[in-house]
């Protein structure tokens, strides 16, 4: 069903349709179904692989447009790429393979598909379709976190469910439905948090034994880098606090590094300043160390003659706990994380007393070994009346459940 949202944003804009070869193709053919119910048009694109999954006949008579498929079509005249891209306002990868996502990493224009989509004036949308195995595999998750980089490319996608080989895992492509509401989404203005002040903290922190050595832990930080760049393409500003990660920067936030928790708590400070007006929202997804030593050495200390060596711990700031108890209004949004072991409901419970026990409005309640250091994260949000179900997906696709939540509590309560 396409909604009046969908149908506002959709009505009277182009959207150009390219489908890749990917058992998923056939599923294309209702995004175009969907989207011209919506009042678009739809200019139809081909790989010559995507033929073998769905006739091009099919295609154009769904859209009413012949389909594009060769760059050296000689009855068009001019350049079939950059006349498809002045035309269109979006265009839409649906499915993309594997290989797709490498050529568009690359900046390749081999094909009608990738030029178009390197002369795109508009945004670009991809909905990735394909193993699991091969949604895992290091190269193409480099190749994704370079286009998510470069923030001219959304994805929507993938999901976990079964797959063509019979299979269950991450790589089903979206559902039409999902991906039309994924396009509309790239057309509708205004976006929901512009002008929203969100600060984010990332990743672990580490507190120094001596010069060589620290108590830390396996944060990577996706999570929080996932949630500042999502915050900013939904038009907020954001402000980035991150612990000791090899993340890239997401396009326009603002980071700011830190190693211990006091460095933390020191930037926190002079962002939110004494009566927390420097923002609106803070999401603490930091895996902030709960020890440090009382003493850091100054020099490296040496190994000595023994099975132990006494390593005296002090607590360290809570810094959430901190900020909860200094709030005095509905501002800014606060969501707190909860990474335990555990099974759901033990994980559940133990977020619920951090609700109560830091005074934060949400929180991101997830399983160590779900989490630390992976792509995908399986989370429930947890507030003072609900818990949601917990959910596999990517920490992309999480980032915006949580931004969700917090655009409701600000227009509830602004």
């Amino acid at each position: 069903m396409t909604t009046s949202v969908e149908s506002s944003a959709l009505s009277g804009k182009c959207v150009a349709l390219a489908v890749t070869g990917s058992i998923a193709a056939y599923k294309a053919v209702e995004v175009a179904r969907l989207c011209i119910k919506a009042g678009a048009t739809v200019l139809p694109l081909m790989t010559t692989s995507s033929t073998r999954f769905v006739g091009p006949i099919t295609l154009a008579g769904i859209c009413g447009q012949a389909v594009a498929m060769d760059m050296w079509d000689a009855s068009f005249s001019g350049e079939m790429h950059v006349s498809i891209a002045a035309r269109a306002d979006v265009l839409a990868i649906v499915p993309a393979t594997a290989d797709l996502i490498a050529r568009l990493a690359q900046g390749r224009a081999d094909d009608l598909v990738t030029a178009t989509a390197l002369c795109a004036r508009g945004p670009v949308l991809v909905a990735p379709a394909m193993h699991p195995r091969m949604w895992d595999h290091p190269a193409t998750q480099r190749n994704v976190a370079e286009l998510r980089q470069q923030g001219r490319i959304a994805f929507c996608g993938p999901v976990v469910g079964p797959v063509a080989s019979g299979e269950n895992g991450m790589g089903r492509m979206q559902e039409p439905s999902v991906i039309v509401q994924a396009i509309a989404a790239l057309l509708a203005p205004p976006r929901d948090l512009e002008g929203v002040r969100i600060v984010v903290t990332a990743g672990p922190t580490h507190e120094p034994i001596d010069p060589v050595r620290y108590i830390g832990n396996r944060s990577s930080g996706k999570m929080g880098f996932a949630i500042a760049a999502r915050a900013r393409a939904r038009g907020a500003r954001v402000d980035l606090v991150s612990g000791p990660v090899a993340q890239e920067t997401p396009g326009g936030v603002v980071r700011h590094d830190v190693e211990t928790a006091e460095d933390m708590k020191n930037v926190l400070s002079a962002i939110l300043r004494d009566d927390l007006s420097g923002a609106d929202a803070i999401v603490m997804a930091a895996a902030v160390a709960d020890y440090r030593p009382v003493v850091c050495s100054t020099e490296k200390i040496k190994k000595t003659e023994g099975d132990v060596m006494p390593l005296a711990l002090t607590h360290n700031p809570d810094l959430i706990a901190e900020i909860g108890a200094r709030r005095s209004s509905a501002r800014p949004v606060l969501v707190a994380f909860a990474l335990e072991t555990g099974d759901d409901a033990h994980v559940i419970d133990y977020a619920k007393k951090k609700l109560a026990a830091k005074k934060v409005d949400f929180v991101v309640a997830n399983a160590a070994h779900e989490s630390l250091g992976r792509h995908t994260n399986r989370v429930a949000i947890v507030s003072a009346d609900s818990a949601s179900p917990f959910e596999l997906a990517s920490k992309e696709d999480l980032a915006d459940r949580i931004l969700d939540q917090i655009a409701e509590r600000l227009v509830a309560q602004p």
